[in-house]
Order: structure tokens, then C-alpha cells, then sequence
């Protein structure tokens, strides 16, 4: 389980900052679990849950941190995501970077690989 992306609004994000655990959106807390994105999954991710949303960061985190916390499970199309059934210590994190939207109105995602 490599590293896994969370696409979080700023105001969520510097919130977690000052406990140092993201408990999730409110989407997350419906569900039961916080939901994550693979490298592959989250352009799509971003364009279907957060259209010209803006103000977002991309969060990417170690998964291999989280055991038995963290399945992969069949979300849109059958493809598998990984869900986080716990609170996300903050020091999990191995980035976080902007996703602006461009001045086509889609979200710039970062560099994932860097």
C-alpha cells in the first residue's frame, strides 16, 4: 500500500492543523470512513466530487501506515479505493500542495511523483 491522496478544503485542513488529526469532511463522517484516491483515481476524483470548487489541497499520505484500518474497496466503475476506517494523524502526511482551478475551470493537479 503506497501513498494515497485526499482532496481536502483549505478551511477543513487548517482545522486538522491545530489538533493534528483530520477526522474527515462531511461526506467521510456520513459514510464511516475517509475517503482516499490512488494517483490513477484522483483527477476523476477531483472532477466529479469538487467541479469548480476552489481553495482546495491535495493531501498525499503514507498508506502503509494504517494496517488493517485502511481497505480497498469497489467505489465508481468496480474500481477498488481505499477507504480509512479511523482518524488521519497528521503525521501520516507527506505532503500537502494546492490544487487550483485553472482557468479552464478543471482543478491543476500537482506533481504526484515529487
Amino acid at each position: 500500500m503506497g501513498i494515497i491522496y485526499k482532496i481536502v478544503p483549505r478551511s477543513l485542513w487548517v482545522e486538522a492543523e491545530k489538533t493534528a488529526v483530520f477526522d474527515g469532511a462531511p461526506i467521510d463522517h456520513q459514510d464511516g470512513y475517509i475517503h482516499f484516491s490512488t494517483a490513477e483515481q484522483v483527477a476523476e476524483t477531483a472532477a466529479l466530487h469538487f467541479a469548480g470548487q476552489g481553495d482546495l489541497l491535495l493531501v498525499a499520505v503514507d498508506g502503509a501506515r494504517f494496517g488493517e484500518a485502511l481497505k480497498y474497496e469497489a467505489s465508481r466503475g468496480g474500481d477498488l479505493f481505499p477507504h480509512l476506517y479511523a482518524a488521519l494523524p497528521l503525521d501520516a502526511v507527506l505532503w500537502v500542495r494546492p490544487m487550483p482551478l485553472g482557468p479552464d475551470g478543471h482543478h491543476v493537479l500537482p506533481d504526484l511523483k515529487a
